[in-house]
């Protein structure tokens, strides 16, 4: 089952269900922890069952799997400010604009970035704009399932996935776009991943003057946590450019 990592909690196994199919949902992350209060501040939920990052204060940073098409759109709902979904002190902000990657068919090319009706005043999350981080060990967050065919999560579970080079990523997917996907995950054993409903939440590690950085986008998978199948996510160094350039245009 190829998932979408919409709709799900984190299961800390990278599933990408597109929204709308028979395996859609947003799924957590599978074999994670718990996030803390302010931990990962620049953490959003979207209303359609996908995470996302702020890339400004105003710009949510999300998969293009997440929406349909780009335009006036103010129908998502954005949360933002803290890790239990159902607290009072929670931020929600409307949708205004949503612009999808220029063409995004499905394969590949997995962002897009949605304008907010009014800036949220936390600490944003910055991207990677060379190859330089696409390495090492990655944190992965969200409110997905935390397991395959899971339920969403109320609370934002975190979760650490070491980096999976493309060779080893193509043995389990032929269908994989080395140069705009980034894979990590636990190979041999599986246990650890993004899952259903993770879909469009960072994946972020810490850049060499130890603030986080921003390095892939939940994208997809089989399943969630499985032995050899690890996630896969849109490499955002790849994208950083057309990133910067679409904000500006919102």
């Amino acid at each position: 089952m190829k998932r979408t990592l919409a709709v799900g909690a984190v299961a800390l196994a990278a599933v990408s269900l597109q929204p709308g199919t028979a395996t859609a949902g947003t799924a957590p992350v599978v074999g994670g922890t718990r996030a803390a209060q302010g931990e990962f501040p620049f953490m959003v939920r979207l209303s359609m069952g996908c995470g996302g990052a702020l890339y400004t204060q105003q710009i949510v940073l999300t998969a293009a799997h997440c929406v349909n098409g780009s335009g006036n759109n103010t129908s998502i709902t954005a949360t933002a400010g803290v890790v239990d979904l159902n607290s009072s002190s929670a931020i929600k902000v409307k949708s205004t604009k949503v612009l999808q990657a220029p063409g995004y068919n499905g394969t590949g090319k997995d962002w897009a970035l949605i304008k907010l009706a009014k800036p949220i005043n936390l600490p944003t999350l910055k991207i990677a704009e060379t190859k330089a981080y696409d390495n090492g060990t990655f944190t992965v967050a969200g409110w997905g399932a935390t397991r395959e065919g899971g339920g969403q999560q109320r609370y934002l579970m975190k979760a650490t996935v070491p980096f999976v080079s493309d060779a080893a990523c193509n043995a389990a997917y032929s269908d994989l776009v080395p140069g705009e996907e980034i894979c990590a995950g636990l190979i041999d054993q599986g246990g650890v991943d993004t899952c259903q409903g993770d879909s469009g939440g960072p994946m972020f590690r810490r850049d060499n003057a130890g603030a986080w950085i921003q390095v892939g986008i939940v994208s997809w998978g089989i399943g969630c946590a499985r032995p050899d199948y690890p996630g896969v996510y849109t490499e955002v160094s790849t994208f950083a450019a057309q990133i910067k350039s679409a904000a500006a245009t919102l």
